[in-house]
């Protein structure tokens, strides 16, 4: 999805001005108007850096919007187009929003400064990123943790829960001197097993190790030993690629298993559907911050372009597939003797210093190559993003 918003000088009549762009790209746009009200103005040097402000701020609020959408896509199934109708801004699909775009004026009054209404917004967005961040987080957590579990019980012997695998027969209980470790040897070290584990180390009881368990990889043996020589046995065993496990018979162990397997599943559950539900909730309000962005950059450099008092029109385009260039070859054909300084000739002597600083935000503008005579700013929304 992208849509062009653009203002030129109204000379006037912003009614009439709207209707001749709109006819003249007929044939391949949708264009719509983009209403902006009259803000208090303040000076020009502060008009000029908060354009300078507000290109930053329209990266950061675009980033914001695609981390959101991206959680939505993610935790959702179906297509991307089945996912992206999730994605709404006032109840209102992202097009619809955009094509009916209205300043809310109850969030954003108009007699308050530029600078105090980008303050608002960037605190909303920043507000919202925070409350994202935090609940993602918590979320990642308890899914690694529940990943965790889910490995302990599907990956090989080495690593897999043992609870269930090893019984009350395969260990020596309740003896004052004797403990029953369980260690997961390599298939391929089988022999080496059966031949050193008696020797490891000393006090290790003869003809003490059972196979217990087998997989593609590893087998699970036991071995009896005095206690006092568990932590040798261990440090020695791990030189031979035995891998001693930290195992302890219980017999509740495989229930509270399954219980906490149970638990962090349900809760992952919940804080995914939390997590969705607010991430829809608050890209429309992201989104709807961020087209009001543009709304106030077409406005601030409408009036550095054009001059005071403001007079202009502005317009959203969303040109057809494969026809962006001819919208763009139209505009220009139609505008290009703006030439960026449109109305300065005409202005009185007494108003120099504001021409002169115009002027000067105009030529700075020249040198990005994206620069058009008249007004222009995109919005790009990826909607294969994910």
């Amino acid at each position: 999805m992208k849509y062009t918003f653009i203002s030129v000088p109204a000379l006037g009549n912003k009614q009439n001005t709207f209707l001749n762009i709109k006819a003249k790209l007929t044939e391949y746009a949708e264009t719509n108007a983009f209403p902006i009200p009259e803000f208090k103005i303040g000076t020009l040097d502060a008009l000029v850096l908060l354009s300078d402000d507000l290109v930053k701020y329209d990266t950061v609020f675009e980033q914001s919007v695609n981390k959101v959408a991206d959680i939505v896509r993610n935790f959702t199934s179906g297509t991307n187009g089945a996912r992206d109708q999730m994605l709404l801004v006032n109840e209102k699909s992202i097009d619809q929003y955009i094509r009916g775009f209205q300043w809310n004026t109850m969030k954003y009054r108009t007699d308050k400064s530029l600078q105090e209404t980008m303050g608002t917004l960037n605190q909303e967005v920043n507000a919202i990123d925070a409350i994202m961040k935090a609940k993602l987080n918590t979320y990642t957590q308890n899914k690694n943790a529940l990943q965790t579990l889910q490995r302990k019980q599907t990956g090989n012997l080495s690593v897999k829960n043992l609870n269930g695998i090893v019984k009350k027969q395969h260990c020596v209980l309740n003896s004052e001197y004797l403990t029953t470790l369980i260690v997961a040897v390599p298939k391929a070290l089988y022999k080496q097993w059966n031949g050193k584990y008696e020797t490891l180390t000393s006090m290790i009881v003869p003809r003490s190790s059972i196979k217990v368990a087998e997989d593609d990889e590893f087998g699970l043996f036991t071995v009896t030993l005095f206690q006092r020589v568990v932590d040798e046995f261990t440090h020695k065993a791990r030189e031979e690629r035995f891998i001693v496990r930290d195992f302890k018979y219980d017999e509740d162990a495989l229930e509270q298993q399954q219980d906490e397997l149970n638990q962090v599943s349900s809760v992952e559950i919940e804080q995914q559907a939390e997590l969705v539900r607010l991430a829809r909730i608050n890209f429309g309000e992201l989104f709807a911050s961020w087209v009001h962005l543009k709304a106030l950059r077409v406005f601030v450099e409408s009036v550095l372009r054009y001059g005071l008092p403001p007079d202009f029109t502005s317009v959203t385009i969303a040109a057809q597939p494969k026809f962006e260039k001819k919208v763009d070859e139209t505009l220009l054909a139609q505008y290009g003797r703006l030439g960026g300084i449109h109305g300065l000739a005409s202005k009185s002597s007494s108003n120099q210093q504001q021409n002169d600083e115009i002027l000067d935000h105009d030529l700075q503008s020249v040198n990005d190559s994206s620069y058009r005579p008249y007004v222009q700013f995109d919005l790009h929304f990826d909607v294969e993003r994910a």
